[in-house]
Formats: structure tokens, C-alpha cells, sequence
């Protein structure tokens, strides 16, 4: 793609970095295959070629965001499909978020977005204020239908009960089981110390039980990914920052051989600390060390040479592949590969490369492309006749479950089970 950024523009490090990747796009529209929007609307604006367009204008020529572009790359679930599909290596991820950070600076939405957007940015990422707000949501429930229908949705979405606060998400350490073989710090994170405290549970079982030293660091928590979705990203660093520090003093201290995360969207933004903080003079070389330790769950399953112990009776699972799993950190086969290990039929989906439309706050902000990407989703799986779902990433947990009965766990819960933890649903239901 022909550029015509000026100097000054490319004095900015990310000027120069977006103007590097649109230069790689040769407009062969083969991302309009695999785009969860595109597939919907058939709008070439809804795609990422066309979005790439709207972006190169708007960058190139240093100007404010119009409602235009703000509409098209709003829709865009940054699901990164189109990474995956690219036969010239676009970087598209670093594009959009540099787009919005942009959008977020030059652009003035109606009150009621901004106030929205600000809400979940400073919300959802501290638990406690999180917590209070579900317990909110749950008192308006009868009065939703009074309210604009965003606020109805994010009500809607809210659950009736909340599990209770759990030990696993204090800081600590938790020894492992047997001779030590790993020493790894595990993200506590936001939204899913809150909504599903079962998945960390799991999560601490089975690595211990593996042998690996489990370190809940003191000052760690939210990855900075929903604010960085959202193109605050003075915010998303903030938190980042934060988190960076609280392990680089554990690494300095008793020494750390991994980051472990299990939820996937999380895992994907901590995994680019490195870029999010190479201009960084204080940051950019720890930021980087700490990108390059951390992994998915499941890739320290794998290392720590998981083998099931308990007989889970062939159940059929069909597994869904979360987006910034398969895409974000091309971890496609994996968590199928332990999961048969472990004993279970696991079943291919369907157009498994779609979005389900969950994507961080997107089915809270898009409801209506959401729920046709998470009707499609459901029709897919239920094809297979599945008796239980597994997945990695709580927010496709959440949103598919709210579409079907087949009960739906993270995949991190069954391969517990199989080596000998609780099983994640009632007998009855699978």
C-alpha cells in the first residue's frame, strides 16, 4: 500500500509504526473471508481491508477521527481472524489499537458513550467496585425495561449470584505437590476474580499438583486489556505498569520461569507488554522479559508433562477456540491435544475461526452483532451435539453459555477433573 505520511507524522513512534504495517497490506481481500462482521453486514467497511482504508486516511493525514471511521472500527471486534488469514503478515492488531488510541484523543462521542465507556474502563477493572456493581445490576433488574437498551443489555448480562471472593486470588505463595519443577506467578486479573472464582481455583490444583510453585504477587491485577480495547491508553499502561513492577520483584527476588495465564484475552495483552512499552526507557527491558515468560495455561500443562488419573468416561466436548487464543497467540491445537489426552471425545466446531462477539466489551457495547455472532456460534456447536463445552477465556464462556444449555467450562476445569479435581457440572447436566 502506498503511503504518504510526513515527516513529523513519523516522528511519532507509532505513526511510524502503523504507516509500516499499512505498507504491508496489498489489498488482496482474502481478510474478508474470515471477518465475524463482514460475514454479517457485507459492509467492505466492515472488514479489515476496508477499515485499513479508513485508518490510512485518517493517520496519514493527521486529522481527527469523523463518525464515519469511529462507527467501522467500533464494530470491529479485534478478533484478529484477519492476522490469521493474511498471507502478507499485516499487522492488524497494532493498527486498530493505535486507530483507536487515536479515536479516543481527537474524537467527541455523545455523552452517553463516553459515560458509558468511561464506567467500564473504571469499573470492570477493579473487582471490588466490580462486584458492587453486579450486586447493583441484579437490585435494577426488575426496573430494566425503563432504561435505554445498552443499560438493559449490561443488565441482562449480569449474573444473579456472585460466588464469594476467593482465598486463591490473595497474594501468596502456594507450594507445589512433591519435588518443585516450576516456579510461575499466576494473574489474578479483574472480571474473573468476580464472575467465575472456579476457573483460578482449577487452575491452582492442577499445577501444584504438577509441581509447580504457584506466586499470587502483591500489586498485580487487571492485564489493562479492556481499557486498552477501549483506547485509554494512558489507563491500560497504568495498569500494566503495575503489574510489570509486581512480578519483576518476584523475578528479582525467588525467580519466576513463567507468567501463567488462564484467560486468553489477558494473556494476548500481556504477551505484547513488550511493544506496549518499547519507547519506555524505564519499562521497555523489563516489559519485554516479562512478554517473552508469560503463557497460556494450557502451554504450562503441556510442559509439566500433564497425564490424567481419573476416568472421565469418553464425554463429548466440543471446543471452542477463543479468538485471542487461536489468533492472538496461535494456540490452535493444544488445548484439544490435553483434552483428548486426558480421556475426553473432543469434537471439532464448526467455522471455529468465528468470533463468538463476546471480545473484552464488545457485546456490551455492540450488542446487536454480538448476539447474531453468538447465535451463530451456538448453531455451530450445538451441530455437534456436544455434552459439554470447553473454552478458554471466561468471556466466551459467558456469552456462549447465555445462548445454550450445554453446560460450558474452562477447559483448564476438565483437565482438573481428569487428574483429579471436582468435576465442573452437576452429574446431570453432562
Amino acid at each position: 500500500m502506498l503511503t504518504q505520511f510526513s515527516p513529523e507524522l513519523l516522528a511519532d513512534s507509532d505513526m511510524a509504526q502503523s504507516e509500516k504495517i499499512l505498507r504491508a497490506c496489498v489489498h488482496c481481500g482474502f481478510c474478508t473471508a474470515t471477518c465475524p462482521t463482514y460475514l454479517l453486514t457485507g459492509d467492505e467497511l466492515d472488514s479489515p481491508r476496508g477499515r485499513i482504508y479508513l485508518m490510512k486516511e485518517m493517520l496519514e493525514n493527521g486529522r481527527a477521527a469523523d463518525e464515519r471511521t469511529v462507527r467501522h472500527v467500533d464494530r470491529c471486534l479485534s478478533c484478529l481472524s484477519c492476522m490469521t488469514t493474511c498471507p502478507s503478515s499485516v499487522h492488524y492488531m497494532h493498527l486498530v489499537d493505535h486507530a483507536r488510541a487515536h479515536i479516543e484523543k481527537t474524537y467527541r462521542r455523545p455523552l452517553l458513550d463516553r459515560l458509558l465507556r468511561a464506567t467500564l474502563a473504571f469499573v470492570l477493572t477493579r473487582p471490588a467496585l466490580f462486584r458492587q456493581s453486579m450486586r447493583a445490576a441484579a437490585l435494577a433488574r426488575p426496573f430494566a425495561g425503563l432504561l435505554p437498551r445498552r443499560l438493559r443489555d449490561m443488565i441482562a448480562m449480569a449474573p444473579a449470584h456472585l460466588p464469594a471472593p476467593s482465598p486463591i486470588d490473595r497474594p501468596q505463595i502456594i507450594a507445589a505437590q512433591g519435588a518443585r519443577k516450576m516456579r510461575v506467578a499466576l494473574l489474578s486479573g479483574c472480571a474473573q476474580t468476580v464472575l467465575d472464582t472456579k476457573i483460578h481455583e482449577a487452575t491452582a490444583r492442577l499445577l501444584t499438583r504438577l509441581g509447580a510453585e504457584i506466586v499470587v504477587a502483591e500489586g498485580a491485577g487487571c492485564c489493562g486489556a479492556l481499557p486498552h480495547h477501549l483506547g485509554r491508553s494512558a489507563d491500560s499502561h497504568a495498569l500494566a505498569r503495575r503489574n510489570i513492577e509486581a512480578w519483576t520483584r518476584e523475578i528479582e527476588r525467588d525467580g519466576l520461569d513463567h507468567i501463567v495465564i488462564d484467560t486468553s484475552g489477558c494473556g494476548t495483552t500481556v504477551k505484547d507488554y513488550g511493544h506496549m512499552f518499547r519507547d519506555d526507557p524505564a519499562l521497555a527491558e523489563k516489559a519485554a522479559r516479562i512478554a517473552a515468560m508469560t503463557r497460556d495455561v494450557t502451554e504450562v500443562i503441556a510442559a509439566l508433562d500433564f497425564a490424567p488419573m481419573v476416568d472421565v468416561g469418553r464425554l463429548r466436548v466440543a471446543y471452542h477456540s477463543a479468538c485471542s487464543l487461536q489468533h492472538g497467540q496461535k494456540i490452535a491445537d493444544l488445548p484439544m491435544e490435553l483434552l483428548r489426552r486426558a480421556g475426553f471425545d473432543v469434537v471439532p466446531v464448526p467455522e471455529s475461526h468465528i468470533c463468538c462477539g463476546s471480545a473484552g466489551t464488545y457485546n456490551l457495547l455492540q450488542g446487536e452483532l454480538a448476539s447474531a455472532l453468538r447465535e451463530r456460534k451456538v448453531a455451530n456447536i450445538e451441530s455437534v451435539a456436544p455434552q459439554a463445552i470447553a473454552a478458554g477465556n471466561l468471556g466466551c464462556m459467558i456469552q456462549i453459555g447465555q445462548g445454550t444449555e450445554i453446560p460450558i467450562t474452562h477447559t483448564v476445569q476438565l483437565l482438573d477433573w481428569a487428574s483429579g479435581g471436582p468435576k465442573p457440572f452437576p452429574s446431570s447436566r453432562a
